[in-house]
């Protein structure tokens, strides 16, 4: 869905930087004092990373782990300061296992650039 907000970047730009694996790209929509939580961590809130050096190293780390990752099935849409993308990842982990994840980012906004993003995975057992 559109959105007016021109407080917002666009969701759709940034999924897209995620399919190129480009992580200079993605990281030219955080804050410097970004927020990510991780979809896995040690808390029921997965792990968090804060800065934009512990958010490269969190976004290189699913590339790293899903080579081949790719972002599809998604649509986007914001609401004053707040967004949502939700999507279906599909790849291959390192290990050689395939992965189809349906998932959803909740994203709060500031100044046009993403400063929190907090992913969320469908676990298929």
């Amino acid at each position: 869905m559109a959105s007016t907000n021109l407080s917002a970047p666009s969701l759709q730009a940034f999924l897209d930087a995620f399919n190129a694996h480009d992580v200079d790209a993605i990281m030219s929509f955080f804050t410097e004092d970004c927020v990510f939580d991780m979809p896995r961590g040690p808390a029921p809130g997965g792990r968090r990373l804060i800065g934009l050096q512990q958010v490269r190293e969190g976004i290189q780390s699913r590339f790293d782990g899903i080579p081949d990752i790719r972002y599809g099935d998604d649509r986007h849409w914001t609401c004053g300061d707040r967004g949502v993308s939700e999507w279906t990842i599909r790849g291959t982990q390192h290990t050689g296992e395939r992965i189809e994840v349906r998932g959803c980012d909740l994203f709060e906004f500031r100044d046009g650039k993403v400063s929190r993003k907090d992913s969320f995975w469908k676990i298929v057992p």
